[in-house]
């Protein structure tokens, strides 16, 4: 079993609370170290840009300064943090990062160069016998690289970045600090002929400009996707290319009606559909609101990722817990409604707007419903189209957006355009009724699921994984309703193929669900380690091959790669190799640095696979997959634990 690095997060606390304490006896007591309280005007930290102007496929760098007065220092970055062992493994130390918060569109953030470490005396023990420290002094200057990308837009932008360090002397550590910087950089037309102003050359002459990629030679990035192991790529550059980006997104909202989040609505609204399939014209207007429900979701989604500052993917909907929440109690209360248990007596003023999904105002309402329900779900295709379009300008993001909802509005708007495709299902009567009973059930067991998302992740200290027992509960909903299927198909019918057919379903969707619920309730066969940057440093110090599973609770395709390949017998045993680390990031709760290291692989949405190994190199080429088969993971291995450069398999 594999042991946990204790996070210096708790024990630097705790140090500074008992300091506090002491701190009375200091005079009369010595103590085994100090740390100083008040912030030392002895660093000064200040941050420029090289260029104040660009134009598109420009290069340049933020310098970031630090000036230490002579006798203080700073502790360098992580990967040339060395703790002395005098201090101790557990010293909590706090290593100088830089995390970047926002990004203007049109540019593009490069990692971080470090200045170089100088040794300095330090007797933080006050032993009398001085220990030399590696650490940044005197003007350090990290470089933060930036491209402007070719698509960039004129005007104003800039890069906002935390600045973390902690300033020592000789015999003592100062609580850390973390300055924030907005450094603002002006983007000038590409035949601009204006000249861009520079800062001072000699703040720059330590910065690697061959370390940055090529400028961008096309007006748009590529987009990448990999379904199942086989990968793809395309530059949606023109006209050609923009509608194949809409064709694929457009393929991926479709898909979306296929999920296991929407399946059980959609008998629902074929129901009510079938109720005025002998009115082909409101048919048709009644589809046509479904739709324009559905499209509005996926809209407003694409909006918010355009505009809304620090919402980045359709996963931004349940960092809190609330909108999962919310939507288990609708979907809870649609349910019970179907089964009659309660009647609302409303204002009359309110039926002026008629929920009921034989009206345009319900239809609407339903598709909007429809759509949220897909939210855990994502297909292939949309989840890399929706992901590619999350970086872009807004008009594409929108674009990207409207084609995800118009494909998945796609099968209703046809439906109400062809009433003979509907006449055909029960209006009402026994059969009716049990298809809305049924139906109601497993609604009740999607509310389940979605009302235990918050709850796990509410109860979830991370890195530590959430509780998976609410599965149970969302079993017991689906074992009612396939009995209750069997039930009422033997009591309403004496054909045998309707017996079959429909018993016949029930049995089997009950015995999968008994099937797949154990291994969705557990955690799985493989010694998972829960990501934290500690841990993965450490696993690169060992050179060890990670594979970097980011996944959530909500996140259904998440499960099904998980059960269908990562837990398969053959993958167990490739990740409990020695030199392998298999590593979970979970996002279910609120967990900044698995998002943050999702923003550092360039990457917005789940699931995704990420494997790490000296093949690959352990910062800036992992393979990184958003759906896999077990011969992906064994060619992903290969490759990440041969040195060298390591291509896609």
């Amino acid at each position: 079993m594999k042991t946990r690095a204790p996070s210096p997060g708790p024990i630097l606390r705790g140090l500074f609370v008992l300091t506090a304490l002491l701190l009375p006896l200091a005079s009369a007591y010595p103590v085994s170290a100090q740390i100083g309280f008040g912030a030392p005007q002895n660093v000064k930290a200040s941050a420029t840009a090289q260029l104040g102007q660009v134009r598109p496929g420009d290069r340049l760098a933020i310098a970031v300064v630090l000036d230490h007065e002579p006798g203080f220092h700073s502790w360098p970055d992580r990967a040339q943090l060395v703790v002395p062992p005098e201090l101790g493994e557990d010293f909590p130390a706090i290593a100088t990062a830089i995390e970047v918060t926002a990004v203007d569109r049109g540019l593009q953030v490069g990692a971080v160069q470090w200045p170089a470490t100088s040794e300095v005396p330090i007797d933080y023990f006050m032993t009398g016998r001085p220990t030399p420290l590696v650490s940044f002094t005197g003007r350090a200057i990290a470089y933060l690289p930036v491209e402007v990308l070719a698509n960039a837009s004129p005007g104003p932008a800039s890069v906002n970045f935390t600045l973390t360090y902690q300033t020592c002397d000789e015999t003592m550590c100062y609580p850390p600090e973390s300055p924030a910087f907005s450094v603002p950089i002006e983007i000038l037309s590409a035949g601009s002929s204006a000249q861009p102003s520079q800062a001072d050359p000699t703040l720059f002459a330590g910065f690697n400009a061959a370390a940055l990629p090529e400028a961008s030679a096309s007006a748009c990035e590529p987009l990448r996707t990999n379904v199942f192991g086989r990968s793809f790529s395309m530059r949606p550059c023109g006209a050609a290319g923009f509608a194949l980006l809409l064709l694929i997104a457009a393929l991926g909202g479709l898909l979306l009606n296929f999920t296991p989040c929407v399946l059980p609505v959609l008998p629902l609204k074929i129901m009510a559909m079938s109720q005025a399939a002998g009115e082909p014209r409101r048919l048709a207007w009644l589809g046509a609101m479904m739709s324009l429900g559905v499209v509005a979701f996926w809209l407003t989604i694409g909006g918010a990722i355009a505009f809304v500052a620090g919402f980045t993917a359709i996963s931004s909907l349940f960092q809190t817990g609330w909108f999962s929440f919310v939507v288990g109690l609708l979907v809870a209360a649609m349910a019970l409604g179907m089964f009659g248990l309660f009647e609302l007596r409303l204002p009359q003023s309110v039926y002026r707007f008629n929920p009921s999904q034989d009206t345009p105002q319900g239809s609407f309402l339903f598709g909007v419903m429809t759509a949220v329900l897909s939210t855990p779900c994502t297909a292939p295709f949309m989840g890399s189209a929706a992901a590619w379009a999350a970086t872009q300008r807004a008009s594409l993001t929108l674009a990207t957006f409207v084609a995800i909802g118009a494909g998945m509005a796609l099968p209703y708007f046809l439906l109400s355009l062809r009433p003979g495709l509907v006449h055909r299902m029960p209006r009402s009567g026994p059969a009716s009724l049990v298809v809305k009973q049924v139906m109601g059930l497993f609604m009740l067991a999607v509310a389940a699921f979605f009302l235990g998302i918050p709850v796990a992740g509410w109860l979830q200290t991370p890195p530590d994984p959430p509780t998976r027992g609410y599965w149970w509960l969302v079993l017991l909903f689906v074992l009612i309703a396939c009995a209750w299927m069997i039930l009422k198909t033997f009591q309403l019918t004496r054909s045998p193929l309707r017996r079959g057919l429909f018993g016949g379903s029930g049995l089997l969707a009950a015995v999968t669900a008994l099937a797949l619920t154990p291994g969705l309730a557990s955690q799985g066969p493989i010694d998972w380690v829960y990501y934290t940057p500690e841990r993965l440093a450490a696993a690169e110090a060992e050179s060890k091959v990670v594979v970097l599973d980011f996944t959530a609770e909500w996140c259904l395709n998440c499960k099904a790669l998980e059960a269908g390949v990562l837990n398969q017998d053959r993958v167990v045993e490739l990740l409990a190799q020695p030199s392998v680390i298999p590593m979970k990031v979970d996002l279910t709760g609120d967990n900044p640095e698995g998002r943050a290291m999702l923003r550092q692989l360039d990457w917005v949405g789940i699931p995704l696979l990420a494997v790490f190994g000296p093949g690959t190199g352990y910062q800036d080429t992992p393979l990184k997959f958003d759906s896999y088969t077990i011969g992906t993971i064994e060619s992903a291995l290969e490759s990440a634990a041969r040195r060298g450069t390591a291509e896609l398999p």
